[in-house]
């Protein structure tokens, strides 16, 4: 049996709930696996990290932003699959496993989830959050809204991707993952899987909350630039 080797990437500023995602990433049902945590500048809640250190590969670098952390712990992967977490989130046990088992049995190098969504005490406060799409054309059609459909801590994608899209583009704060996937959708559809195996969290603290001008200045600038891209699309399909 096909058994891929998956690298779960956790990108870490001074998050408090970091300790909770990488008992997550350890505890996969999935056995061929490596957690790479890339600490993007963190002066806080870096104690966190000290049990699990002989567990997991560590990346220290200067603080730069998701995306770069992101692309930090790509660059440092030996998996033949990247798997994203939030440090603020949590992948259900079986995430993995059940996703690789879909992803391989059918031939698809990128899959998103479900997912339900949690509060700062990690009790579950909406399920069955996520937004499903089955075409190019529905995904284009959350984008044409302003709308990411996409959870990045509920992808999977096969490396190789990466070559054909880029790394995620660092002068994107907080739309860096939005733009990824419009990249991915161009080649194939991302296929969107109905079960939740990730808990989301949304807390005070989140960068979502805080920056919510930056976000909308940042979103208006990529959907300047990828609209007439689509709308072409729409034309000729």
């Amino acid at each position: 049996m096909y058994n891929p080797k998956v690298s779960i990437i956790i990108p870490f500023y001074n998050c408090p709930y970091v300790d909770h995602a990488i008992m997550s990433g350890l505890n996969q049902t999935y056995n061929n696996k490596e957690i790479i945590l890339v600490n993007d500048g963190s002066d806080q809640y870096v104690e966190k990290l000290e049990p699990y250190m002989d567990q997991i590969i560590y990346i220290e670098k200067d603080n730069g932003g998701t995306a770069s952390a992101l692309n930090a712990g790509i660059k440092a992967a030996s998996g033949d699959y990247i798997s994203w977490l939030s440090s603020d989130d949590i992948h259900y046990r079986e995430k993995t496993e059940k996703q690789i088992a879909f992803m391989t049995s059918k031939r698809i190098r990128c899959t998103c989830t479900n997912y339900h969504i949690m509060n700062h005490q990690s009790k579950i406060v909406r399920k069955y959050a996520g937004k499903s799409f089955a075409t190019r054309d529905e995904f284009d059609q959350y984008v044409l809204k302003g709308i990411n459909p996409i959870h990045g801590s509920s992808v999977i994608i096969q490396r190789n991707v990466f070559e054909q899209t880029g790394l995620f583009n660092e002068k994107l704060k907080y739309v860096q993952d939005f733009e990824l996937w419009l990249k991915v959708m161009e080649l194939e559809t991302i296929v969107f899987l109905k079960e939740p195996l990730l808990l989301y969290r949304i807390h005070g603290r989140m960068g979502t909350r805080r920056n919510q001008e930056e976000i909308k200045k940042e979103k208006e600038m990529f959907l300047k630039e990828h609209l007439p891209a689509i709308r072409k699309r729409q034309i000729n399909k």
